[in-house]
């Protein structure tokens, strides 16, 4: 424990060495934990799938152990396997189990004061330094040092200790395609369920109204990353029926998602176009009772001309202002072209020559490209769709999204270029869109254990215990 006295103003040399002081010590103390954790859930991994080393099947106090079932996995609160049978001489057992790094931490976890863990059966420990342990009521339990094969000890801790953000980068190549081909299948599926959940729960918001959650859905994934957030406040801010009230003016729609972005307040623009805007957009905000946001909330910096808020906020006006039944529109639509046509707009012709208000460049299309095209299509149409089809049990969606990112280009940026340099074959946007779920969900956090590239590298040199 260090001490620091602050009664007395240290000179800043002493101030920097204490300062040092403190923080190797919580470094170490944070390091501690972490390895702490990562040895228990290899304990975890260990025991669920049998990979013990077979030559020490009995408890600390002599008793013969045989392990009949491992039980269940717990991810919540209470002993880590339930359902468990096991066999201490010639007794059969059927209950829970828990585990820990050391003996000693039953104790320091609080275990016996908690009803809960009055039903384990089977104490399992990597040491054992706690002779004795007991439940709430003052049972007495069993404890068995399980003995881990040290090529799962290395596997696992070379995997952990690697400061790449992919820790098996280097190994991939040692899995068969076969195996890497349905765990991407898996990865994709789960990507899907997880976009799923945060549709559904939209939908819940906005009372199953379907059409209001592909304008909310379509306007966040037109901020392209780095704009979602502001994007997503904007199509909230401003409900979807003032829009299709104006859907025939081209000014007025344009008027509406400008000035609710809060890109018309500067009264200083010599812009013809830009106070007519501002006019019908001041009329308008009157008559719904619109409040502006703040137009910080949207970022220009370091993104291409094409990518600036303005250009994307008027390609969003032009696909919706122009569209009564952007759902239904949706649902009727089959084939890549198709998908790709109903986002194909053309904007006011002013902004033709200016991507500001007041500034004019050289003269170019502002439609959307094929690529942001199918970014748009990966990130929304296929979501909601495969959404639509689950919430609704119409099998026909579901397939139609996995169809559609079949059918679009694998999509090209850093996680999926670094995969391919390891061997893995990238075939369309379900591939890419699997990789990144691969990233995200497992690499970035070092789940390794639950992934199926870390699990068949970890059981490496391995003979599983039947």
């Amino acid at each position: 424990m260090i001490k620091i006295n602050f009664s007395q103003k240290p000179p800043k040399s002493q101030q920097f060495v204490l300062f040092l002081q403190v923080y190797c010590f919580e470094m170490n103390q944070k390091l501690k934990k972490k390895t702490e954790m990562s040895e228990e859930t290899l304990l975890h991994y260990v025991w669920k799938h049998k990979l013990y080393v077979s030559d020490a099947f009995q408890t600390t106090d002599g008793t013969p152990l045989e392990i009949i079932d491992t039980g269940i996995y717990n991810s919540d609160a209470g002993p880590d396997f339930f359902n468990t049978k096991i066999k201490l001489g010639n007794q059969l057992w059927v209950g829970n189990i828990e585990i820990h790094t050391r003996s000693s931490d039953w104790y320091k976890h609080r275990h016996h004061t908690n009803k809960a863990y009055n039903s384990v059966i089977l104490h399992v420990v990597a040491s054992a330094d706690e002779q004795t342990i007991r439940d709430e009521s003052g049972r007495v339990i069993p404890q068995w040092i399980m003995k881990i094969p040290s090529s799962v000890q290395e596997n696992y801790f070379s995997l952990m200790n690697k400061t790449d953000t992919i820790p098996c980068l280097g190994r991939i190549s040692e899995i068969p395609e076969i195996y890497l081909t349905d765990w991407k299948n898996a990865l994709l599926t789960e990507r899907l369920e997880r976009k799923t959940n945060q549709i559904l729960q939209l939908l819940d918001d906005y009372q199953a109204d379907w059409n209001e959650v592909f304008y909310i859905v379509l306007a966040r994934n037109f901020g392209f990353g780095i704009n979602n957030d502001a994007f997503e406040r904007l199509a909230k801010s401003l409900p979807l029926k003032y829009l299709l009230k104006h859907y025939d003016s081209e000014v007025q729609t344009e008027a509406l998602w400008l000035g609710q972005a809060g890109l018309l307040e500067n009264d200083d623009i010599p812009d013809d176009y830009y106070l007519l805007l501002q006019q019908e957009y001041r009329f308008l905000s009157h008559k719904y009772d619109l409040q502006p946001l703040e137009p910080h909330l949207f970022k220009s910096l370091r993104i291409r001309p094409n990518n600036f808020p303005y250009i994307k906020i008027v390609q969003l006006a032009g696909y919706i202002g122009r569209k009564q039944s952007l759902f239904s529109q949706l649902l009727e639509t089959e084939g890549l072209k198709n998908f790709q046509a109903l986002f194909y707009a053309d904007v006011n012709a002013y902004w033709e020559t200016h991507y500001h208000f007041g500034k004019t460049s050289v003269a170019r299309k502002k439609r959307l490209g094929l690529s942001a095209l199918n970014i748009l299509l990966i990130n929304t149409v296929v979501p909601v769709l495969f959404a639509y089809g689950g919430k609704n049990k119409q099998e026909i969606f579901t397939e139609r999204a996995i169809q559609l990112l079949e059918a679009i280009p694998a999509e090209e940026n850093h996680i999926v270029h670094t995969f391919k340099r390891a061997g893995i074959s990238v075939l369309h946007a379900g591939d890419s869109q699997a990789l990144i779920q691969l990233k995200k969900e497992y690499c970035e956090p070092k789940k390794c254990i639950y992934c199926r590239i870390g699990n068949k590298l970890l059981r490496k040199n391995v003979y599983l215990q039947t």
